[in-house]
C-alpha cells in the first residue's frame, strides 16, 4: 500500500491512489491533515489545470510546497480531484 512520509512522520496512506505522470495521487481522506498548511504557492498544467500546494509541518520542521493537489481540475483530470501528491524530500513507498 502506497505510504507517504517524512521526517518520520507518516502524512498518507492508501491502497487507492491514482497514478499520473508516475506520481502518487493519494486520497483525500487519507492524508493527515494536522501535518498539511495551506500554501500561496499556485502552478499551472496545461492538461490537468491550476495546482495548489501545502507545506508540510512536523515537529517544528516546514517542507514549503512538498505537497500539491488540483481542487478544480480539467476534465482530463478529473479523477485527481483534491487528491494530494507529494516530492521535495518527502518518501512515498509503494
Amino acid at each position: 500500500m502506497p505510504k507517504a512520509t517524512w521526517n518520520g512522520t507518516t502524512l498518507a496512506e492508501s491502497d487507492k491512489c491514482v497514478v499520473v505522470e508516475g506520481n502518487q495521487y493519494f486520497p483525500p481522506d487519507s492524508v493527515k491533515r494536522e501535518y498539511f498548511k495551506t500554501s500561496d504557492t499556485h502552478t499551472t498544467c496545461p492538461w490537468k489545470g491550476l495546482a495548489s500546494y501545502y507545506n508540510i509541518e512536523v515537529d517544528g520542521k516546514v517542507n514549503e510546497d512538498a505537497a500539491w493537489y488540483y481542487p478544480e481540475p480539467k476534465e482530463a483530470a478529473s479523477q485527481i480531484k483534491d487528491y494530494v501528491a507529494f516530492w521535495r524530500g518527502v518518501q512515498v513507498e509503494v
